[in-house]
């Protein structure tokens, strides 16, 4: 079993037996729900144990946080049921509702329910290493996280628009860590919310240094991969980073299938936004969840309960986005 699947199994195994087991608000509902989110030691699990956390105790069922592989892995249990809820970036979610490069079939199980925040390729080396730039990449190594991950996806794509051919390395985020400092790889392009967990980390080991992407260097990328968007990150966010750090992001959301209950979604978007405060108490990227941030959808329907919510606080979901059940 590799060191990826093994440290999941056991992070499921911890979420399974610490979940709390509670009788369903509304009989009609299910009395559990699976939540998709990636490998420990990012963004994503921590959010999505806080949403977990949240949700069982709001919503009076069972919500447990499944650790995956990250955005591509949750569509995929989405669709086929093994979870009902997942978070995925926007640009996974694309090519997935689209059917496009090796999806094979459009995924059309999936909805929006409410916005995530912005997640940021931070490209990480030890600040002992000689690489200074994105172009020093070339013919070496680089960490980009688990395989069907966002940095699974996407920096394989970055650095082949950049020209950039680099031997690109898979595994969990604490994994990567560990490989920058042992030296197996020259850089890890961390990809998450801003504090990254596994970057906290390894800075309490060794000082590190980002690569900034210059303004030439982040319109090639967009040009090539359009979903991608300007990315900034202020100085202090960590301990090693003195001034603002400049990259490229995509947008995340929380999905979840077309066939949940109405009520239960409209409660389940409601018990997120009412408890905002406890989500940015686990990570400060979930600064960024609020209702306005649903504007960085302009594709994925959003559920029928969502829909409800957001008309009801006086946010516009275009008709375009609101017409699927």
């Amino acid at each position: 079993m590799s060191r990826l699947m093994g440290s999941m199994f056991a992070a499921c195994l911890l979420a399974i037996t610490t979940s709390t087991t509670v009788s369903a608000a509304n009989p009609d509902w299910p009395k559990s729900l699976t939540l998709g989110t990636a490998s420990p030691g990012g963004v994503y699990y921590v959010y999505g144990e806080a949403v977990a956390k949240i949700l069982t105790e709001k919503l009076g069922i069972s919500v447990n946080p499944l650790p995956t592989q990250g955005p591509v892995h949750n569509v995929k249990l989405v669709e086929s049921g093994g979870a009902q809820l997942g978070l995925v970036t926007m640009g996974v979610a694309l090519e997935a509702w689209k059917g496009m490069a090796d999806w094979g079939k459009p995924f059309h199980t999936i909805r929006a329910l409410f916005p995530m925040y912005d997640t940021s390729f931070q490209f990480t080396v030890l600040r002992r290493s000689e690489v200074s730039s994105v172009a020093m990449l070339d013919k070496l190594d680089v960490g980009a996280g688990p395989r069907a991950g966002t940095g699974g996806v996407y920096v394989p794509k970055i650095l082949s628009a950049l020209g950039i051919s680099a031997r690109i390395g898979h595994g969990s985020w604490e994994e990567a860590a560990r490989d920058l400092l042992s030296g197996r790889y020259n850089a890890v392009v961390m990809v998450g919310g801003a504090p990254f967990p596994a970057i906290q980390e390894l800075e309490k080991k060794e000082p590190l240094n980002f690569i900034s992407l210059s303004g030439s260097v982040v319109d090639l990328v967009r040009k090539a991969i359009p979903e991608l968007s300007l990315s900034t990150i202020p100085a202090g966010t960590y301990a090693s980073l003195a001034k603002d750090y400049t990259t490229v992001g995509v947008y995340n959301f929380a999905v979840g299938r077309s066939d949940l209950p109405e009520d239960l979604v409209y409660n389940l978007v409601k018990a997120v936004y009412d408890n905002q405060p406890r989500l940015v108490s686990s990570t400060d990227s979930a600064k960024e969840t609020i209702p306005q941030n649903i504007l960085k959808d302009t594709f994925l329907p959003f559920h029928p309960g969502a829909v409800r919510y957001y008309r009801e606080i006086g946010i516009n979901i275009p008709d375009a986005l609101a017409a699927m059940n």
